[in-house]
């Protein structure tokens, strides 16, 4: 029995204080749980990005956004964010990419940038291209027409660009957009994909600095593999901000028929 007889009781206002303490660390907790939700959600399975430009047209239009899934290539620490870790030459769980993937990357010579091209080369594959048409291990990639498209240029003028759907190794038929035949890509090197690497290229083939171009030209050239990121897989929404004049076309913009939409 507490001194004098007399029971011990907590004053209303400590009662009420430890109540409030419980409250606030509930929420704290609370708040944690989803905080470690979320980054370990976008550094284990999935993230969503964004498509600033038309290099991948007409598979990714500007103003898609994208979810890339994060384990089919395993772990680097370009996997976690602000690529926190050590560089590593293997990945954990490492997986190489197929031909025909659409890949998520920071770029080689500047990794504060994000990427997205297909996977055209393997770690030893040879590639080139000859008079617009792909090559790999000295096989040109079958290439079917597909119609035409309206393509918005950079003056905002819109213009008709050829559509074929092109087959890569492993059967992966895919879309791209070829306007011309004779331009400075168009005719290129042979290139070997060294180990540890792959090579990648837009689908908007005559608008797309990638693989074709050296890094000290302002191209990509070979992607180390720890550079992976993710496989986009598909498309979660899309808005064509391009189009934008003033508020009465802002609901017209969504394009609702590219929701959802495997890539």
């Amino acid at each position: 029995m507490p001194w004098g007889g007399f029971r011990a009781e907590n004053p209303p206002m400590l009662t009420e204080l430890k109540r409030r303490l419980r409250a606030v660390w509930a929420e704290i907790a609370e708040a944690g749980i989803i905080l470690g939700l979320v980054f370990i959600s976008t550094t284990a399975l999935a993230q969503p990005f964004y498509v600033p430009s038309g290099s991948m047209e007409p598979t990714l239009q500007i103003g898609d956004a994208m979810l890339g899934s994060k384990f089919p290539y395993g772990y680097s620490r370009y996997s976690l964010p602000y690529a926190f870790g050590p560089s590593a030459k293997e990945r954990l769980l490492g997986k190489l990419p197929r031909h025909g993937d659409v890949v998520v990357f920071r770029l080689p010579r500047d990794p504060k940038q994000t990427y997205v091209k297909r996977v055209i080369g393997l770690p030893g594959d040879r590639i080139q291209m000859v008079d617009g048409h792909l090559r790999i291990n000295n096989q040109t990639m079958a290439l079917k027409p597909a119609g035409t498209d309206d393509v918005e240029f950079g003056d905002g003028a819109k213009r008709k660009v050829e559509r074929f759907t092109e087959t890569l190794p492993g059967g992966v038929s895919h879309a791209i957009f070829k306007w011309r035949w004779d331009g400075a890509l168009d005719n290129t090197q042979v290139f070997t994909v060294p180990a540890g690497h792959i090579f990648v290229m837009g689908d908007n083939r005559d608008d797309s600095l990638d693989s074709r171009v050296a890094p000290a030209d302002g191209g990509v050239g070979f992607v180390p593999v720890e550079n992976l990121m993710a496989r986009a897989d598909m498309l979660i929404g899309s808005y064509d901000f391009l189009n934008m004049h003033g508020p009465a076309s802002w609901p017209g913009l969504v394009r609702l028929q590219r929701f959802f939409k495997s890539i």
